[in-house]
């Protein structure tokens, strides 16, 4: 049975003890408020990694994630990091693909597919993201980008890998616009991402895949979104950053 998730998204935000305060508000709230079985993953940038992750020791439910890796297991890559290091620090899950790093860092679907295999060859679980721009949403090509961002960048994996992977929706033309797909769009984008997983591998492995909504999910419109049957979560940015916003958005799934 595929697991509800809430990943919050960082993104270059937040000073060190800025993090670590916002980070400990998130888990006491976790602690105190949160009674369903949902995942939570905050993806922070790598500054407060190490210090986020001895801190979610203590709630079995609170992952860290970070919101990038290099594909090359060491090397000359100044600035880079690669996913030995990020799991030597207790790091579970990763980002690969947002939208931000396929326009401002030219990350293409062949090299997304080489850092979704270092990060499964490190442990570590890739939060996929697949998107269209408002250009492809409006000439009606969206399906197609969709399909192609999957077969080109997680399709190749076994069944087994597969399994390790989360893929997250994000319809490029809702990140930091305020604009939000209806919760019916999100819908129909999830059930045919998931009929395509069912294609490639199988109605069980389709069933069994987490695909979360990321484009402006907020405390106002989460449960109208969560309530949809092919979205498991969110992955969720600004209101990430206001420890409130982010608890409410995951206590839609509280039981």
């Amino acid at each position: 049975m595929r697991k509800n998730i809430v990943a919050g998204n960082w993104k270059m935000n937040l000073g060190y003890e800025d993090g670590l305060s916002l980070f400990s508000e998130i888990v006491n709230m976790v602690k105190d408020e949160v009674v369903g079985n949902q995942e939570i993953v905050v993806c922070s940038p790598f500054i407060h990694l190490s210090s986020l992750s001895k801190l979610s020791n203590t709630v079995t439910n609170v992952h860290v994630g970070a919101q990038n890796m290099h594909q090359a297991e060491s090397g000359a890559y100044t600035g880079e990091i690669s996913g030995a290091q990020l799991k030597s620090v207790g790091v579970t899950h990763v980002i690969l693909g947002h939208s931000e790093r396929r326009a401002y860092f030219g990350e293409t679907n062949a090299l997304l597919a080489e850092k979704v295999n270092a990060s499964l060859k490190h442990g570590l679980k890739p939060i996929f993201c697949i998107g269209e721009t408002k250009e492809e949403r409006e000439s009606g090509e969206f399906f197609a980008v969709l399909k192609q961002q999957l077969q080109e960048g997680v399709f190749h994996l076994s069944e087994e890998e597969f399994k390790n992977v989360i893929i997250a929706y994000e319809p490029v033309w809702a990140i930091g616009t305020g604009l939000t797909a209806s919760p019916e769009q999100a819908q129909e984008v999830h059930a045919y991402i998931r009929e395509e997983i069912a294609k490639q591998y199988t109605q069980a492995i389709a069933d069994d895949t987490s695909i979360l909504y990321g484009g402006s999910a907020n405390p106002g419109n989460a449960q109208s979104l969560f309530s949809q049957k092919d979205i498991d979560g969110g992955l969720i940015g600004g209101a990430s950053l206001k420890s409130r916003d982010f608890i409410e958005i995951v206590k839609v799934f509280n039981s």
